[in-house]
């Protein structure tokens, strides 16, 4: 058997210079790097919050359209980061109508805005809206993440408008040691943060607390660049995520707080002791069917914060999906592509009667 021989420093300087050649090469030919690029219109507009009406190609499936609701941290861009990697472009294709909340940019203009004034009044304006365009008594709503926190508090007040309800890693029990983040939040003392930043938080505040949740993610990310730049394809996907990433809301100080609050230190929601304009919130309000989707991996949302919505919703058709991933890979993996999102179009058209 022949001794395989080491590379020499000659060999391994030339391999180097072309990966840098490749990598450089690959760099030069993107001009652009674009991200949520199905093609939409804006339908309601109330300040800086917008609803978007998806197109799509031939008719829909369903009669009844689905509102996207995200969370007001990040971008709903992640719901359509990519073409082959679009949970929006999926529904689309699944027949499904689909609408998108965008809940815009806070700035010091919005440092006084609530939890009433994002639920009440942005949710409840976009579900009005949708109702009176298609001649329909309710609608159908599916929330992510904290929107899907919104989502669930809406169809507790309003179930008489929300015909089916779908929560993707979704929060309602902040109850937890299991998340750096609840435990975290739990001692946060949210008055100076807020105050301290002068009534709105920013976005790369809001960032470097996910990194610190696994700091080493961030390290392996970057080690791996150099394999990463030596393919176009690769290099365009991890491009997209930098700019989703990067493009982070400021929060509202006031909403934020309340956030913090009444939900991470008070645990407000799951025990039926939360108020929302005058009204408790009470899950067994919640009587239309509902599906929580959480996500096995998930170290933002731990499953055991998801979960407990199935046993509290008074809904008598109701379903608890668990998803084979992470809290990203919900709305970007492979397996969000060929396996939960036909699911979730499949559970809304069977009944959508």
């Amino acid at each position: 058997m022949a001794e395989q021989q080491t590379p020499s420093f000659a060999d391994q300087l030339l391999e180097q210079v072309d990966t840098a050649t490749e990598a450089i090469r690959n760099i030069s030919d993107i001009n652009n790097v674009e991200i949520a690029t199905a093609r939409r219109e804006t339908v309601w507009e109330d300040g800086k919050v917008k609803l978007y009406h998806f197109h799509r190609e031939g008719a829909s499936k369903t009669k009844t359209p689905v509102l996207m609701v995200y969370a007001l941290v990040n971008r709903w861009e992640m719901m359509d980061l990519q073409p082959n990697r679009s949970f929006v472009r999926k529904m689309l294709s699944e027949g499904m109508d689909v609408y998108m909340l965008d809940w815009g940019y806070a700035s010091r203009l919005d440092r006084y805005k609530t939890l009433e004034d994002y639920i009440l009044g942005d949710i409840g304006d976009s579900v009005d809206f949708i109702r009176r365009k298609h001649g329909l008594p309710s609608v159908n709503l599916l929330g992510v993440c904290q929107g899907g926190t919104f989502s669930v508090i809406y169809s507790a007040l309003f179930p008489e408008k929300i015909k089916n309800l779908v929560t993707l890693v979704t929060p309602v029990d902040f109850d937890t040691e299991e998340g750096l983040l609840f435990k975290w939040a739990k001692d946060m003392d949210v008055d100076a943060v807020v105050d301290g930043f002068g009534g709105v938080v920013p976005g790369e505040f809001l960032n470097t607390g996910f990194d610190m949740l696994k700091p080493m993610n961030k390290t392996r990310k970057y080690l791996s660049l150099p394999d990463t730049l030596k393919e176009k394809d690769k290099l365009l996907n991890f491009l997209r995520m930098e700019k989703w990433v990067a493009d982070s809301p400021d929060q509202a100080g006031e909403a934020y707080r309340q956030f913090i609050k009444e939900f991470y230190k008070k645990n407000l929601l799951i025990q039926g002791k939360f108020e929302l304009g005058g009204r408790m919130v009470h899950l067994k309000d919640i009587t239309m069917p509902v599906l929580t989707i959480f996500a096995k991996e998930d170290h933002i949302v731990p499953p055991c914060t998801t979960k407990p919505l199935h046993e509290k919703v008074g809904s008598k058709d109701k379903q608890l999906m668990e998803f084979p991933g992470g809290h990203i890979g919900v709305f970007v993996g492979g397996r969000s592509q060929d396996l939960l999102t036909p699911a979730v179009a499949r559970w809304y058209a069977e009944r959508d009667k």
